[in-house]
């Protein structure tokens, strides 16, 4: 059955209406007071890494620039296909690797060194990298050495960001009690400053700056939440 889902028919057909779907749900959505200009902050740092929370990364394709191009980090494993193609159909491009840890043997097997290497060749020729910063299955709302270690060696300034819809199902099994939006709520999307990590830092400084774009990240959603009116 786990072979069915995931033939290439049955996906394609099932990302396709996954993709139908949000656009229609987002159609619905009513922006609130005091939701940020993402689209004047995303054309300032351009390119940025936008950083975001896993359980909070549907509604990511609707705040990036149309006229921007930007590239996400998706997993490898077969289950990230379909996320993959949905994405896509966002016209983002996709980069498939494991970059939330620090390079370590594990994460060179999931292809982690290669996929810092080819967001940052992208960063340099003017690609924005949107890259959920916690680890899958490890501590949610809680950011890797992956996004720091990507802005030190691009040099390109992290954004902290968060999109909360007021009417949403909280997928209560997930580790990251996925949030799947609902038609006709209201939403709010908050980043916060850019932070920016040295080509020169070292194993103390990265440790202090994943801490900063763990606090920055959740200060944004919980922003976000305040302005739609729900708390976590």
């Amino acid at each position: 059955m786990r072979r069915f889902w995931r033939s290439d028919g049955v996906s394609a057909s099932v990302s396709a209406a996954i993709y139908a779907l949000l656009r229609a749900v987002h159609a619905t959505q009513r922006p609130v007071a005091g939701s940020c200009d993402f689209r004047r902050i995303l054309t300032e740092q351009h390119p940025a890494i936008v950083g975001l929370w896993h359980g909070q990364h549907l509604l990511a394709p609707f705040f990036r620039p149309r006229e921007l191009p930007y590239a996400a980090l998706l997993s490898r494993s077969a289950d990230a296909e379909l996320n993959a193609r949905v994405v896509e159909a966002f016209g983002i491009a996709t980069i498939r690797g494991s970059g939330g840890r620090q390079t370590t043997k594990r994460t060179k097997r999931k292809g982690g060194a290669r996929a810092l290497v080819a967001m940052r060749r992208l960063l340099a020729e003017g690609t924005g990298i949107c890259m959920i910063a916690d680890i899958p299955k490890g501590t949610a709302r809680e950011a890797g050495l992956g996004i720091v270690t990507l802005a030190k060696i691009s040099g390109r300034p992290i954004v902290p960001s968060g999109a909360v819809t007021s009417r949403h199902h909280i997928v209560e099994g997930a580790w990251d009690k996925t949030r799947i939006p609902l038609p006709f709520g209201r939403i709010a999307v908050v980043m916060g400053a850019p932070i920016h990590v040295p080509a020169d830092a070292d194993d103390e400084l990265l440790e202090i700056k994943r801490r900063e774009v763990s606090c920055a990240i959740e200060a944004a959603n919980r922003e976000a939440e305040r302005l739609v009116g729900i708390t976590s």
